[in-house]
């Protein structure tokens, strides 16, 4: 028989007992929201509330985006840009590195722009700006990008050039442009420096060689995408709908970072130009998507959206699979965090102390399914409930449909041992499918790789993968250039052709 002890208790002993925790997620109230003024999420997975997102009550309308490759990042933004749309006309401009959405973005009626493809960029560009702000921003993304800034003689000389070249072409540089007048390119900001050194009187003419060295490399013929007359005009595209800007045919990172520095500088300027308005929603949304070096550094003009969007109804989606890429400046100012799988410890170190999330919320990241996500909210005023939880599955305009490539069986000992090397690969039919289309790959080839997907339940090993390909005739440069597109090391590749019968 149990025995029943009776004990007296002061208050505030028992105070200091937890007698009920607060399961983590939010009160209702702060999860359905008014939905002809909210976008649809999906279902919470503690007590399966419908998640419609807002930005009224929280900081700011912005988003960052991270989960491993095939978690479901692309699908996410993919329906946060569709629902918005649906809502609010919301436009985007996707900053496109990869190529990852243009597919998509042509088969829902948008405009699309392949820079290094036959799109140009003249950097030069003012869009409504003064020539003198302009110029802080040129010499602003070059010294993100070089060196530049430990030669402040070069430096100098540089800014001076680009001064020099609006002053030729008849503008003021401390007054707005007229509508239309046209600008002068990199170029004309090269001869003027060649000219200078050509004249033999600088006394440095060493510093003068390497600032036209280190311009020149974005203007030689061939590379010259910033360097000639621009064939788009950002301050249209931004009310253009959705607009997708394809960065893969850039020939390195350099030149991407370039083109993504200069597009955020124009819509910055542009969201200051237009001001606030009565309407609701979000005018546009900005998606910047795996561009590392202009996510991770402080000076971006990213981090300015960030800490200013809200005022001017602008949002910047920031979507990465690897956290670390993103400034904790991004993380610490951004409105929502939504987080897909994250498997690497390291990668989830760094998100629980930027985000200071609980052991349990870590340990969910870290086993996710596709499309589960945890989100973390920063709202406008104090709450007294956890700001982090878990969506079962996000829920899109089109079904998640997800297929997996295996690398297992042909990963040495080491690399299977090693948690940083990853195993599968996760792609969505879409996604797959661009890739493969943008290693050129023909449609017969496609169509059977597809096809012998679903006889294997969406599963097929790299070994089957290639054969597929070698059997169709697909050159192996061909084959080489879509493995890398999955993210494989040459390594790896190399001892899949080992495998080849």
């Amino acid at each position: 028989m149990s025995l029943v002890r009776f004990q007296n208790v002061m208050s505030n002993e028992l105070a200091k007992r937890t007698m009920f925790t607060r399961p983590p997620e939010p009160p209702q109230e702060f999860l359905l929201n008014d939905p002809s003024n909210s976008v649809f999420i999906g279902i919470t997975k503690l007590f399966s509330v419908p998640f419609t997102w807002t930005f009224a009550s929280l900081t700011n309308p912005h988003i960052s985006v991270v989960g491993i490759t095939g978690a479901g990042k692309s699908f996410f933004v993919k329906t946060f840009l569709t629902r918005a749309s649906y809502v609010w006309k919301t436009n985007a401009i996707i900053i496109d590195w990869a190529g990852e959405y243009k597919a998509w973005v042509q088969q829902s009626g948008g405009i699309t722009v392949s820079l290094g493809k036959g799109d140009f960029i003249n950097l030069l560009d003012l869009s409504g700006m003064k020539p003198l702000d302009r110029s802080k921003q040129i010499i602003n993304s070059f010294e993100i990008l070089t060196d530049i800034s430990d030669y402040p003689e070069q430096r100098r000389l540089t800014v001076e050039a680009i001064e020099q070249a609006y002053v030729n072409f008849g503008f003021d540089p401390a007054e707005l442009p007229k509508p239309d007048k046209e600008a002068p390119t990199l170029k004309n900001v090269i001869s003027l420096l060649e000219e200078k050194l050509q004249e033999g009187s600088y006394a440095y003419p060493a510093e003068l060689e390497n600032a036209v060295y280190r311009l020149r490399q974005f203007a030689r013929e061939g590379e010259d995408y910033f360097a000639r007359k621009s064939t788009l005009d950002l301050s249209k595209l931004i009310s253009s709908g959705l607009v997708d800007i394809d960065l893969s045919g850039l020939p390195d990172e350099r030149f991407r970072a370039l083109a993504a520095l200069f597009m955020l500088q124009t819509l910055k300027e542009r969201m200051r130009m237009e001001g606030w308005s009565a309407s609701k929603g979000l005018k546009a949304l900005i998606v910047l998507d795996e561009a590392w070096k202009v996510a991770s550094d402080e000076r971006s003009d990213a981090v300015t959206i960030i800490r200013e969007g809200r005022k001017y109804q602008f949002g910047l989606i920031v979507a990465s699979q690897n956290p670390t890429d993103i400034n904790e400046a991004i993380f610490s100012n951004v409105g929502t965090s939504v987080m897909l799988r994250i498997k690497f410890e390291k990668f989830l170190d760094y998100l629980q102390g930027s985000l200071n999330f609980s052991q349990f919320m870590r340990n969910e990241i870290s086993k996710f399914g596709v499309g589960q996500a945890a989100v973390d909210m920063s709202f406008q005023t104090s709450v007294q409930f956890p700001e982090v939880f878990l969506i079962d599955r996000i829920i899109g305009e089109i079904p998640l449909d997800v297929y997996t490539i295996t690398v297992a069986d042909v990963l040495n000992q080491a690399e299977l041992t090693d948690q940083n090397v990853q195993k599968e690969y996760y792609l969505e039919k879409i996604d797959l499918n661009s890739k493969f289309i943008q290693a050129n790959i023909n449609s017969v080839a496609i169509e059977n790789v597809f096809k012998e997907l679903d006889n294997r339940n969406r599963v097929l090993d790299i070994r089957g993968l290639m054969q597929i390909m070698l059997n169709e005739r697909v050159n192996k440069d061909t084959i080489v250039e879509l493995m890398r597109g999955f993210g494989l090391a040459d390594s790896v590749i190399t001892r899949v052709f080992s495998y080849a019968t």
